[in-house]
């Protein structure tokens, strides 16, 4: 027993000092765990930055003046005013994302209840910004008249005015006042929940290559050959690299967690990052004996790269980090119960947005240990099977 401790720890040092000459795949990890995080994270496209809003004001009221100041920074850029014949114009030049137009008497026919009607012209060739971005003005624009309604009641009937008036004027809106609370991202900062999915695929990725590409390269020098006629079994030689690339991505994603999430994205984390880690150990086990599998079937690097991307694009796109689980068909939502992803995308929210502690993350952790386990076993039969 102790002697196959022994050689897996040798071994593991055997990769840990060859993952250190490899210059290449150093630099791709640095890049993955920092830039590559925050490029996309800043980059979602679903939140609107700086949209370019023209407007035509044919009223020129109070009114249409405080809902053009409505748009502020740094969700639109500052309005600008045109004339009606410029609009058509400027749209077509791409100048401006969004045209909104207010009709004459807007201010008058509002406060008379005859609900006006509003332009809001949308360049939808923009499509990562045209629809958030148009339903983000009605919800200003409806906030505004309301709050302008209810201001001018008060008013009116405080100076003696027609309560009738007013009660009508009140009435012209919903009966019941909604209330929205944010809770986990008050402030809805896209770059926090990009940042994290982002993590989490590259974590799922360079799990996936690193053994892979480790494996692969051994087979490509012959070394795999040296080592299977050495005193060591085929067991000891998949324990060596788990450990050892596990122990590297563990430590890659402490440091991004640290500066790059809570340092670089300014977001906080909830959670304990300790649990948040444990986490990431048994995804990366699961993750590292089904990349063992993958090796054993490609035949060279060329073969690895394709069947990674044929395995990590489905395991990205349906693992719930992008659109929740539960909005997808219910066949796809059991086929994927068998992927180390989904779990490790529900435990990474859970912890890290929500300050979820053990008897919350359970079992989704009891799952990546079913699953580590059972893709062990069969990488074992496979290595085996690959090695004679």
């Amino acid at each position: 027993m102790w002697q196959h401790v022994k050689n897996i720890y040798h071994m593991g040092i055997k990769e840990l000092i060859q993952l250190g000459q490899d210059r290449l795949m150093l630099a791709l990890m640095i890049y993955a765990f920092t830039a590559g995080v925050v490029v996309v994270a800043r980059a979602t496209p679903d939140s609107v930055q700086n949209g370019s809003v023209a407007v035509v004001d044919n009223d020129r009221s109070q009114l249409s003046q405080r809902l053009t100041d409505s748009f502020m920074m740094p969700t639109f850029q500052k309005p600008v005013l045109i004339s009606a014949h410029e609009m058509d114009q400027a749209m077509d030049m791409g100048k401006f994302t969004f045209a909104i137009v207010f009709p004459p008497h807007f201010q008058r026919d509002v406060l008379a209840g005859n609900h006006p009607e509003i332009q809001v012209n949308v360049d939808a060739t923009c499509m990562s910004q045209a629809f958030v971005g148009a339903g983000y003005i009605q919800q200003i624009v409806v906030k505004e008249i309301r709050e302008f309604v209810a201001r001018e009641s008060v008013l009116t009937m405080s100076s003696g005015g027609s309560s009738q008036e007013a009660a009508a004027n009140m009435d012209s809106g919903i009966p019941a006042r909604i209330v929205v609370r944010d809770r986990y991202n008050q402030n809805l900062t896209a770059s926090w929940f990009g940042g994290v999915n982002q993590m989490i695929n590259v974590i799922t990725m360079l799990g996936l290559l690193l053994i892979g590409a480790a494996l692969i390269g051994e087979r490509e020098s012959g070394t795999l050959e040296h080592l299977l006629v050495m005193p060591v079994v085929p067991f000891e030689i998949m324990c060596a690299k788990i450990w050892s690339m596990l122990v590297v991505v563990l430590a890659a994603t402490g440091l991004a967690v640290g500066f790059v999430l809570k340092g670089w994205l300014q977001m906080p984390i909830e959670g304990s990052i300790p649990l948040f880690l444990l986490g990431v150990a048994l995804h990366l086990f699961a993750i590292t004996s089904f990349g063992i599998c993958i090796a054993c079937v490609a035949q060279n690097m060329p073969q690895l790269g394709i069947l990674v991307l044929l395995v990590l694009m489905p395991m990205q796109m349906l693992s719930g980090g992008l659109t929740p689980l539960e909005c997808m068909p219910i066949w796809v939502q059991k086929i994927m119960v068998i992927s180390p992803t989904v779990h490790f995308v529900r435990f990474s929210q859970q912890i890290l947005f929500r300050g979820a502690g053990w008897n919350v993350v359970w079992e989704p952790f009891v799952w990546l240990v079913s699953l580590g386990v059972l893709f062990f076993i069969f990488a074992v039969l496979r290595f085996k099977k690959a090695s004679t």
